[in-house]
């Protein structure tokens, strides 16, 4: 990047920082105004940032940027609570998450003549990871009930880490038959990919964080250390997984959810890392998204392909969600706010990257099109929607929790009677 480039985008994260608390809970979000930003900034208008699709700047930040999300996520994951307590996150993710990938599938062949099965499954498989980065006002705002705040922030954490096997798997049956290499190669391919790359992550999870435990004990190492140390984990993962010939994006997801849950004293450099320095990733990867993906996108965007988006936002996300919350006792509007907050970010464009880097697809310039539009729609519409909503679903909660209240005491426990407010 030029000069002049690197002082706009200094420039707009340090305008963005001054009146970030003024715009919490606004209709204008950080991913929205930075895709606007590198719109703006970019190729198809002023120039000043000259960034393009194929510039090895744009995947370097987007690896770089997925693997760190990645490894912080996974680490803030305690697998012991969410056995407990998620049992919201965990129908979505087992139930939901498939059956949004069967459905958006379905829906891809149905609007796409052109695209195979395999492809119109990797699509489903790519659009199918949330973002709570834009529908941050809803995890944020205290009106909503905490196990629906918990909810959206555990599957977005996880459905990141869950659907990459999928992308990969279907990227090589795509691939395999496109090109004349036998489809058990390809299978091969995607096996190793699954399984070393998970290997890889569980051996630098467990030993990073049993050294670092022994270390802190031993008080040879600061509080201070532990940025570098979490970043030497999460890039040591996908490197050793990479000469493994395993995926490394897969073993950093796996490492930080190995290194959080056997370190027994929280890191807190991870909590400060996503909400600074990972925040600051997220939204220059937005600027790039706008300054050197959306323009390519949006000269090629077919009615089929805004018909598409609007279903995989709505009916392919929602259906599911509600199929798969179905005997919870929760009311139908929560169904509603849980399906509708299912925004697509951050992971679909750093997928959508990785396989036109690694796959070799017949369609793939309709699958780079439909992702990065439905993206851009999630981007505006989710923005647009997270604060308003959240606060009229938070009042609405509040409202028919405090009707409970006046009701007749029953014999339940008093855990079992918070868990039914907090459950509307």
């Amino acid at each position: 990047m030029n000069l002049t480039g690197t002082l706009a985008v200094t420039v707009a994260l340090i305008a963005y920082g001054l009146v970030s608390r003024k715009l919490e809970g606004s209709f204008l979000t950080g991913p929205m105004l930075f895709t606007a930003f590198g719109l703006v900034a970019g190729p198809a208008f002023i120039g000043i940032v000259p960034l393009q699709t194929d510039n090895q700047s744009v995947h370097l930040l987007a690896e770089v940027t997925l693997i760190l999300v990645l490894f912080s996520d996974a680490a803030n994951i305690n697998l012991g609570q969410l056995r407990r307590d998620h049992n919201l996150p965990v129908r979505m993710l087992l139930i939901g998450m498939p059956l949004t990938i069967a459905l958006g599938a379905a829906a891809a062949l149905l609007f796409f003549g052109n695209l195979g099965f395999w492809e119109a499954a990797l699509l489903a498989a790519i659009l199918v990871p949330t973002d709570a980065a834009l529908g941050q006002a809803v995890v944020s705002n205290k009106l909503v009930p905490v196990r629906i705040r918990q909810a959206l922030n555990v599957e977005s954490g996880l459905n990141d880490g869950i659907a990459l096997p999928f992308v990969l798997i279907f990227a090589a049956l795509a691939s395999a038959m496109h090109v004349d290499t036998g489809a058990g190669e390809w299978l091969l391919f995607g096996a190793k990919q699954v399984v070393l790359g998970p290997i890889a992550g569980i051996a630098v999870g467990h030993v990073g964080a049993k050294l670092v435990a022994s270390c802190y004990r031993a008080q040879w190492m600061s509080e201070t250390a532990e940025g570098m140390i979490a970043l030497g984990l999460a890039f040591g993962a996908f490197a050793l997984a990479e000469l493994m010939h395993g995926n490394g994006f897969i073993a950093a997801f796996v490492a930080g959810l190995t290194f959080g849950n056997t370190l027994h004293r929280k890191c807190k450099f991870l909590y400060e890392f996503a909400e600074s320095e990972g925040q600051i990733l997220v939204l220059l990867t937005f600027a790039a998204f706008g300054a050197a993906m959306l323009p390519q996108a949006m000269g090629s965007v077919t009615l089929a392909c805004i018909g598409f988006a609007i279903v995989a936002l709505t009916v392919v996300r929602m259906l599911p969600v509600s199929l798969s919350l179905m005997g919870t006792g929760i009311k139908p509007v929560t169904h509603a706010f849980l399906g509708w907050f299912g925004p697509r970010g951050l992971a679909s464009v750093l997928f959508v990257l990785l396989i036109l880097e690694e796959a070799d697809l017949e369609n793939e310039a309709t699958i780079f099109t439909i992702v990065i539009f439905t993206v851009a729609l999630s981007v505006l519409l989710h923005g647009i929607t997270a604060g308003p909503a959240a606060r009229r679903y938070g009042t609405l909660s509040q409202t028919m929790g405090r009707c409970e209240e006046r009701m007749p005491v029953s014999e339940e426990p008093f855990s079992q009677t918070l868990g039914r407010t907090e459950e509307f």
